[in-house]
């Protein structure tokens, strides 16, 4: 809420706590004056002694190549680091400069960056800013403001507890129209930022700013969480091909230049800080630096260069620091799944590199609210039909084909018992685990009722699991995989959701090689009739047959998700 007041009334305002508008006084003609800027200043996150604020400007003069916003601070106020700005500070007066990917700012535009910053005592608005010299009407606001009722809420340990999540119009239209579909179009899932054109909307389609406004419209008077997935590493996804992306292994620069900044400028805007925007942070990278490295028989050359350059971790903290500053935001990284870092070899390793990431270009482990599992992936919740502890004819499970001496058989076990490993390595304690159970229902004829025959572990198994995977290192358009729990928050100890991230009916990847202008290459595990790798045990991929490239929409698989649905779809 803001209410218009000449620049002495308003900084008479300020002082008290309240809010304001101020415009720049003409003498002889208080108020009426052109405006030649404007200035929007938001505390979105205050604590004991520290802050985050989102501030943007509008140029409404000529327009700018470049430009700097000043202000001064009445209290002991400090900014401790900044994004989307080069901000400096001597004594009180601080200078917010463009950095060099949004100096321009015509007339009528708009940038907006923000800061964290410490305090004692109160911490009053700044009364007054300039634009390159020029003294700005001043809009602010903010959870400091009693007055204002419609700034953000306060951080929560979980973003899903009493919140709507964003249903994805886009998505939503597709599934819908689908024979059945309309039965799930109401879903939320996953909106994927996997290239850099996505942020502005790829072939007339939404961008970020489009999906955004949409979760706005949305959400109504309650909360509502929208779930963005960061996705176009330099190098993506070494271990395969399908999902190759854009940035080659040494880009780190416009990685960092041309899609995280732009995605936290858009972030911070002050617009959205009533949203829940949670972020899940490049999904299937870390973990090939543990699995498909150095000597092991899964190793790739690809893999073995982004292990080398560092720019997997620079590239992950990276993302963590820029979107953990944005008050709003809560970033989940991915974590693998129980069939690819649940042997004892993969398990630490990996926490300490989720760790190393956490800490790197700037990020901290506070910059991380938690971590996702399954991620695109079918690793089925619960194998209520055997466990980890049973014993056949005198071999333990661990000693089954199947689960060849893996610590874990689902993934709520893993996922419980990894948050456990990573609060161990340096992670706060509160730490949420989401898992996505967008298509590891595993429902249908095929699913077992209960065990197999204890003839022997792997008979037992084999007609005991849920999971019918050929082997649990396929990953690509499996068939015979049905939808799982809906979206779910809070449903397990230790499990701040079940999330669709994955777009059920978006393929994996291509069965055979399509030409596209994706940088999305052809894979062989998505090919049903290739014979695999040692990362699948050299079996069949389980693959269906006449997939799209990666991220299209893919008919067949939808209607199969759906028909094997569990729990069933009514």
């Amino acid at each position: 809420m803001s209410r218009t007041r000449t620049a002495l009334l308003a900084a008479m305002a300020l002082v008290a706590g309240a809010t304001g508008t101020a415009y720049a006084a003409v003498p002889g003609d208080v108020g009426a004056a052109a405006v030649p800027c404007t200035v929007n200043y938001q505390v979105q996150n205050q604590w004991d002694t520290g802050f985050t604020a989102a501030v943007t400007v509008t140029n409404l003069g000529a327009a700018k190549s470049s430009w700097a916003v000043k202000w001064s601070y009445a209290g002991n106020q400090r900014v401790t680091s900044g994004w989307n700005a080069k901000i400096t500070q001597s004594g009180s007066n601080v200078t917010a400069a463009n950095e060099s990917y949004n100096g321009t700012l015509a007339t009528g535009g708009s940038a907006s960056f923000g800061f964290q910053g410490t305090y004692s005592g109160s911490n009053a608005i700044p009364a007054t800013f300039t634009l390159d010299g020029v003294t700005c009407n001043v809009d602010s606001g903010g959870p400091t403001d009693p007055t204002d009722p419609t700034g953000p809420g306060d951080r929560v340990n979980n973003p899903y507890s009493g919140a709507k999540v964003y249903v994805n119009p886009e998505w939503s239209a597709k599934a819908a129209a689908e024979p059945g579909g309309n039965r799930i179009a109401n879903q939320p899932t996953g909106v994927w930022l996997d290239r850099t054109a996505a942020i502005n909307g790829v072939n007339g389609g939404m961008g970020l700013r489009d999906h955004l406004d949409a979760a706005l419209a949305q959400k109504g008077s309650g909360e509502l969480v929208i779930q963005l997935v960061i996705y176009n590493l330099p190098g993506r996804d070494c271990s395969a091909l399908a999902s190759n992306g854009e940035l080659g292994p040494t880009e780190i620069g416009r990685y960092k230049t041309e899609y995280i900044d732009p995605i936290a400028a858009i972030l911070s805007d002050a617009k959205y800080a009533p949203l829940r925007i949670v972020t899940t942070v490049e999904i299937d990278s870390l973990p090939n630096l543990v699995t498909n490295t150095g000597s092991r028989a899964t190793a790739t050359p690809e893999c073995d260069v982004m292990k080398a350059n560092g720019n997997y971790v620079k590239g992950v903290g990276y993302a963590l620091n820029k979107l953990g500053d944005v008050g709003n935001v809560y970033n989940y990284v991915d974590a693998g799944h129980h069939g690819w870092i649940g042997w004892d070899d993969n398990f630490g390793a990996s926490a300490d590199v989720f760790h190393d990431a956490a800490t790197a270009e700037g990020a901290t482990p506070a910059d991380v609210h938690g971590f996702i599992t399954n991620t695109a992936n079918y690793s089925t919740l619960k194998e209520n039909n055997f466990t980890i502890n049973d014993s056949v004819a005198g071999k333990s499970v661990r000693e089954s084909k199947w689960v060849d001496w893996n610590r874990y058989v689902d993934e709520l076990g893993f996922a419980q018992a990894f948050r456990n490993k990573l609060v161990s390595t340096g992670f706060d304690t509160n730490i949420g685990m989401l898992i996505d159970t967008s298509r590891n229902g595993w429902g249908g004829t095929a699913r077992p009722a209960g065990p197999g025959a204890t003839t022997s572990v792997d008979t037992y198994i084999e007609g005991g699991r849920y999971d019918r995977r050929i082997h649990i290192g396929n990953w690509c358009n499996q068939s015979g995989a049905g939808l799982g729990e809906r979206p779910k928050a809070a449903p397990e100890s230790g499990i701040d959701a079940y999330v669709w991230m994955k777009p059920p009916g978006e393929s994996d990847g291509a069965s055979k090689a399509i030409p596209n202008d994706e940088g999305k290459g052809f894979d062989r595990m998505c090919d049903p009739a290739y014979t695999g790798t040692p990362r699948n045990g050299n079996n069949l991929t389980g693959a269906l047959p006449d997939a799209p490239v990666s991220g299209h929409w893919f008919s067949a698989q939808f209607q199969q998700l759906m028909r094997n649905a569990y729990p069933p779809l009514s």
